[in-house]
């Protein structure tokens, strides 16, 4: 038995849906691994009924793993506004979404979050940042400001594999996007933040 088996035998079950819904977007699409996975999505659910926020902002759907695992931790009320910018996800995500047992909390939208999040108006609690590695800084000055004195920010894959201190990858501009965005971070003295070495690398980042 691996680590990963281990953690997964000893952390609540992920469920049929969600089971189903990664078994099929490692199937029929190209980079299955992007979807959150098991560990990670019973982490984001319990963040959320820790956190307790009334709206989430995800930058990045994808196959909607992670948004139906946020969704599954919100209170009566609360809702994910979930942004994905490649419109040719559409087909294949939808119908998860909409036929999950959370459908009522997700409002899913194609386009670009960094462009149509703060046209909404919305002061948001807490925000899960899964979008463009490239352009991580850009977002994260975009989301800075619509999120609540005390909200948070979790971006996922601030390790990239390990990338980020190998010099191999120096000129890989995910790798770039990536470091920028750690480096900004850590010395940004508007927000706390803590980078947890899980899967691919999650930091979480409290608005002072």
């Amino acid at each position: 038995m691996t680590i990963d088996e281990y953690i997964d035998s000893h952390i609540d079950p992920e469920g049929d849906y969600l089971y189903r819904l990664w078994r099929a977007t490692n199937l029929h699409t190209i980079h299955g691994r992007m979807a959150s996975g098991h560990l990670q999505g019973r982490l984001l659910k319990m963040l959320v009924q820790m956190i307790r926020p009334l709206n989430i902002l995800e930058v990045g759907t994808f196959s909607g793993y992670s948004a139906i695992c946020m969704a599954e931790g919100l209170t009566p009320g609360g809702r994910v506004w979930t942004y994905e910018i490649n419109d040719e996800m559409e087909d294949f995500t939808r119908p998860w979404i909409e036929g999950s047992p959370v459908a009522d909390r997700i409002e899913f939208r194609i386009g670009d979050a960094n462009v149509e999040a703060p046209r909404l108006g919305i002061e948001f609690d807490m925000a899960f940042v899964d979008g463009d590695k490239r352009t991580y800084r850009q977002t994260y000055d975009t989301l800075l400001p619509i999120i609540c004195h005390g909200g948070y920010i979790i971006a996922d894959n601030t390790l990239w594999d390990g990338h980020v201190v190998d010099p191999a990858y120096d000129h890989d501009s995910q790798t770039r996007g990536i470091e920028t965005f750690n480096d900004y971070i850590a010395g940004d003295d508007r927000v706390e933040k803590v980078i947890l070495p899980i899967r691919d690398g999650l930091t979480i980042i409290r608005k002072r």
